[in-house]
């Protein structure tokens, strides 16, 4: 008997489902693809328990026949190729044929269908792979297809589902993905007889993006010029620089109407950004790209996700220069009496409140000529009504650690506190000493439970919907670290409190940068919202807001030798660092007289 035999139609498309169908979102994808493919002007997408029990998608495209619709069950049954050269100018989503039998061979499938033109549609009723009915069926012009009890014959992939929201968002984010790159077809997403949102088709790609990103967010977009050079075409819009993020996920772009994930692309759009935004930041940007279907491969993904470029260099090089146009549009020639005025980027703006200020000393006051003082626990400060650096309240415990004495000589490049001590040269970091006394503060709560500030108007964030999922996921981690959250409906989540010991004053941008480097994180799991993590990120970006002041110093010492560990933040960074004046004779090369 041969070791080697041919697997059965089932099992082969039992295979294939596995690389076609990770989870509920894959069916969606592929369905939604075949609709668009079928010229729909409306797409209904329906989810029951995450789209692990039912997931539908309907549409008013061109319907099937009875024959096309069986042959559509049939594996590498197509309608969009013809040759082997078709396959090197691919101009419709799906093209392999494998999508509807891999779904109904692990799904309890139904397709109806009809054509404009016909009398009756055709309903197919498939278990597992197995066609169990053909019959006719009265329904309005187009298809519609459900799968229910997804991997029900296929227990061991069933069990690698996520959460029920988990596998709802990722639906929503693929279904949102194809609203962008098709804005003139209406979409409807509904969650277990819930309607999560319903898109009307919008005359321009702009609308579509505003819909979905939200008014306030939409007035701050910058349009990119419309490109054209090498059979590329490039458009779309970005935010500017300080929406940079960590992570890739406010990316979107399309390319011949398909949602891409390509290294060439984000490369470009940071290269484009370089200079304003800081490294392993990426900028927010919705770009669609019209490109010769000879001039990329999109068959080189089993989810058709990511494409290889035929010229990398030349789509680099049109993205490059749409964005620099957009951030640097070309002003009006100057006039010719004007006086001259140096260049400024007309992309963006930036608020006169976020330029960095300096209220502690007047400028006409030299540091070195401010009066030292000695320090010692009973000693009072230059100026007692100053509220201590960051907003924490003066009263805390007795010094755990003796306060040593320094001498404080000035401050240097607005960011060291240079200080003498008795044994020589000591810099002062006071960012870090916040980052300990803020650890602290929230770690060891005197109470046992950290305090919370209420916001007088809370803020309201847009998220993605998957990070939006993870975040109410770990709501009481949240809580917990004195961040009350809750959802408010969509996929806007609503801070109502923040931690007391903070003292934050911009709460937006400190909760944007802080969810950013949360959810972006190569952490995983549960270790993510571990209370220490949260504690030291916390600590960390409250420190970062600080502005160090000469007048702050005395109590900010006081208040960190109150800490467990006064001479580090919670990250191993020195909070003081001593030059014994052995060493600096050293350096120097001189000698005690």
């Amino acid at each position: 008997m041969p070791k080697i035999c041919v697997l059965s139609d089932i099992l082969a498309s039992q295979v294939a489902a596995g690389e076609v169908v990770e989870r509920p979102a894959s069916v969606v994808k592929e369905l939604v693809e075949n609709s668009l493919d079928a010229g729909a002007g409306e797409i209904r997408v329906d989810m029951d328990q995450g789209g692990a029990a039912l997931i539908r998608v309907s549409d008013d495209g061109c319907g099937m026949s009875r024959e096309d619709a069986l042959l559509s069950l049939e594996r590498h049954a197509t309608s969009k190729l013809r040759t082997s050269a078709d396959l090197t100018a691919i101009r419709t989503l799906g093209f392999r044929g494998e999508a509807v039998p891999s779904i109904a061979s692990v799904s309890r499938f139904r397709m109806v269908t009809r054509e404009a033109s016909a009398l009756a549609g055709t309903e197919i009723l498939v278990d597992g792979g197995k066609i169990r009915n053909v019959r006719d069926a009265g329904c309005a012009p187009g298809t519609l297809i459900e799968a229910k009890a997804l991997f029900f014959n296929m227990p061991a992939r069933r069990k690698f589902l996520r959460a029920e929201s988990t596998e709802a968002a990722h639906v929503e984010h693929q279904l949102r993905l194809h609203a962008l790159a098709s804005p003139h077809v209406r979409f409807r997403l509904r969650r277990d007889d819930r309607e999560i949102f319903d898109l009307p088709p919008a005359a321009q790609a702009f609308d579509r993006v505003r819909q979905l990103l939200g008014t306030d967010l939409a007035g701050e977009l910058i349009p990119l010029p419309l490109i054209h050079g090498h059979g590329i075409t490039v458009e779309g819009f970005v935010l500017p620089p300080l929406h940079a993020r960590k992570g890739r996920r406010h990316q979107c772009v399309f390319l011949n109407g398909r949602p891409v994930e390509d290294a060439v692309i984000s490369r470009a759009l940071t290269e484009a950004f370089r200079g304003t935004i800081a490294e392993g930041l990426h900028p927010a940007a919705w770009l669609w790209m019209h490109l010769d279907p000879t001039l990329v491969d999109v068959n080189v993904h089993p989810a058709k996700r990511e494409v290889r470029f035929h010229k990398p260099f030349d789509v680099r090089d049109a993205i490059l220069e749409a964005v620099r146009l957009g951030l640097h549009p070309p002003g009006p020639p100057p006039r010719p009496n004007s006086p001259a005025t140096p260049p400024v980027a007309t992309g963006f703006r930036v608020p006169q409140a976020a330029l960095p200020t300096r209220t502690d000393e007047p400028l006409s006051t030299p540091i070195g000529w401010l009066k030292p003082a000695l320090y010692s626990p009973t000693t009072p400060t230059e100026n007692e009504d100053a509220p201590p650096l960051g907003g924490l309240k003066p009263a805390l415990p007795a010094p755990l650690s003796p306060v040593p004495e320094f001498r404080i000589l000035g401050l240097l490049l607005h960011r060291f506190v240079v200080m003498e001590s008795h044994d020589g040269l000591v810099l002062f970091d006071p960012k870090a000493a916040k980052e300990r006394i803020f650890y602290d503060s929230l770690i060891l709560p005197q109470h046992g439970t950290q305090e919370s500030q209420g916001l007088l108007v809370p803020i309201l964030l847009e998220l993605d919907p998957r990070d939006l999922d993870l975040l109410l996921r770990e709501r009481l981690a949240l809580s917990n670290a004195g961040i009350d959250i809750e959802p408010f409906g969509g996929n806007t989540l609503q801070i109502r409190a923040l931690p007391a010991c903070l003292g934050i004053e911009a709460p937006r941008a400190f909760l944007s940068e802080l969810l950013d480097e949360l959810l972006h994180d190569p952490a995983t799991g549960a270790s993510r919202f571990a209370p220490e993590r949260l504690a030291r990120m916390l600590a960390k970006r409250a420190a970062s807001l600080i502005d160090p002041k000469l007048s702050e110093t005395l109590p900010l010492l006081a208040d960190l030798f109150s800490c467990q560990l006064p001479y580090c933040a919670p990250d191993g960074r020195p909070t003081l660092t001593e030059f014994s004046l052995r060493e600096l004779e050293r350096r120097l090369g001189s000698n005690k007289n």
